[in-house]
């Protein structure tokens, strides 16, 4: 499909505003849609944009070539504006694309916008199916009948379940690529040594590349002879895994424009409520980053966010997964942070399966705050820190609880310093002497300042760790009698960068 087969679209009269025949020639990869001023990083390229102009205001004529700006970043195929909120498409905007090298195409009132996604993914679909070489493995009468459930919006697990029985297949399994069943329950794990196609799955309409909720068909088991009947059935299925696609897209830029509005301090009641948080009580915040194996292999920036709405889903509450402004995915979950929390740690070694190029994925959760923007800002930095300073792949702010929990979220050149101001002397003195008065102090904290029990524990005598105090003592400056003193000194021990500083924190806990 290219730009220019909207404007052949009889029923729903898209005019084109502005655009070059090249720039109509522009294949068209999905739709997304947006009111956002700048939606670049939740765009794909090549896909087209529907706006309905919620953005735009007269006064600001600066305004609609931000928003031409950022869909050029983001190489998108077109815009299509809606008429309903203005009645026209704004001069300015026009002028915006022109600049910038975007066609422009009206949607006319009253043309819902549900309307141009399905019209867009149906053909995207029927071009898709145009390239099976095996169209016949179908009867054409259970071709109909499949035909008509997905044109009435009959969900996967009907449209399945009725293929399978006319067709009969084997057990069939629809599945996210993340392992999230979708129809037909979950697919059973296959058998030891048994790789190859039928194990990974039969990708089901356009894939984007995510590892996360693109959808497989699997037969259960799986042989040569069901694997065209399979195909084309993958085929048949593809409008329904484009409508998800699309609404899980438009699921995400909600949940971006919520995390938006929470960071700009503004009104927080329509984005809760576009997102189905208006009366979901406290909410959790969680955070998620995928972390890179090696420099330059960065993942797309809403991977996170898709991993986290994966992982949430099965949950069964209202939630908002999107990418917040630090590039991190965020989300807001209505449920206790421990059960949040319990099923993340279940989830995350399937999502971390699907990763490659030894990408680690990182959950941090925060605790429950009411809907309001302070508490929720709160919570949200609190899952920020856990992120940071979890000791395992899902952290929760629940285990803050310690010292050595909390100095784990301190960005590692600053503790890395703290120890060095507070300890170098003692460093110096070891790196020349036999004697090591770092390993001293640490015993000596971690016996609770008992002079017996330190003495007993480095089998020395009691006067020996007297004289290596009083020795640490002089070198830090710090007085061991003080406890204001010892947690600067125990603080910066654990603060010690590398293995020495993980070690000291293990044995101390």
């Amino acid at each position: 499909m290219i730009v220019g087969d909207l404007l052949h679209l009889d029923d729903l009269s898209i005019r084109l505003a502005w655009g070059t025949p090249d720039l109509l020639d522009r294949p068209v990869t999905g739709v997304s849609s947006t009111d956002l001023q700048d939606p670049a990083r939740y765009l794909q390229p090549g896909e087209l944009v529907l706006t309905g102009l919620v953005w735009w205001r007269p006064a600001d004529d600066s305004g609609a070539l931000r928003f031409a700006t950022a869909l050029r970043s983001a190489g998108v195929a077109a815009l299509l504006a809606g008429e309903g909120t203005h009645g026209s498409i704004p001069d300015g905007l026009a002028e915006a694309c022109r600049t910038h090298g975007i066609p422009l195409l009206a949607v006319p009132a009253g043309v819902s916008f549900r309307a141009v996604t399905d019209r867009v993914y149906l053909r995207l679909w029927g071009d898709l199916r145009a390239g099976v070489q095996d169209t016949a493995a179908i009867p054409e009468a259970v071709r109909s009948e499949l035909l008509d459930l997905v044109r009435t919006e009959a969900g996967p697990g009907e449209v399945l379940a009725h293929a399978v029985g006319r067709l009969g297949l084997p057990d069939c399994t629809i599945s996210t690529t993340g392992g999230r069943p979708i129809a037909g329950g979950p697919p059973p794990a296959p058998p030891a040594g048994r790789a190859g196609r039928g194990g990974v799955g039969l990708p089901v309409g356009p894939q984007d590349g995510s590892p996360f909720d693109g959808w497989r068909l699997r037969a259960h088991p799986h042989t040569p002879a069901v694997e065209p009947v399979l195909q084309c059935l993958a085929e048949l299925l593809a409008p329904l895994a484009a409508r998800t696609r699309a609404a899980s897209g438009a699921r995400r830029l909600a949940a971006g424009r919520l995390l938006d509005a929470l960071a700009d301090d503004g009104g927080l009641a329509e984005p809760l409520a576009a997102c189905g948080l208006g009366e979901a009580g406290p909410l959790v915040a969680v955070t998620a980053r995928i972390e890179p194996g090696r420099a330059g292999d960065e993942p797309p920036a809403d991977w996170a966010a898709r991993a986290l709405a994966e992982a949430l889903h099965p949950l069964g509450v209202p939630y908002a997964a999107g990418t917040d402004r630090t590039g991190a995915g965020a989300a807001l979950v209505a449920a206790p942070a421990e059960r949040v929390a319990e099923r993340l740690r279940r989830a995350r070694p399937a999502l971390q399966a699907a990763l490659t190029g030894r990408r680690t994925l990182r959950i941090g959760v925060g605790p429950a705050a009411p809907p309001a923007p302070q508490p929720l800002r709160a919570a949200l930095v609190q899952a920020r820190y856990v992120l940071a300073g979890a000791a395992g792949p899902v952290g929760s702010a629940a285990e803050l609880d310690s010292l050595d929990g909390l100095l784990r979220g301190i960005p590692p050149e600053v503790t890395a310093a703290f120890h060095a101001r507070l300890l170098a002397p003692l460093t110096a003195h070891d790196a020349e002497n036999a004697v090591s008065l770092l390993g001293t102090l640490a015993v000596f904290l971690d016996l609770d300042g008992s002079w017996a029990r330190t003495a007993e524990s480095l089998h020395i005598h009691v006067n020996t760790v007297h004289y290596r105090i009083r020795r640490i003592e002089e070198l830090t400056g710090r007085n061991l009698a003080r406890l204001r003193d010892r947690l600067d000194l125990r603080a910066a021990l654990l603060c010690a960068p590398g293995p020495v500083g993980a070690a000291r924190q293990t044995s101390s806990s």
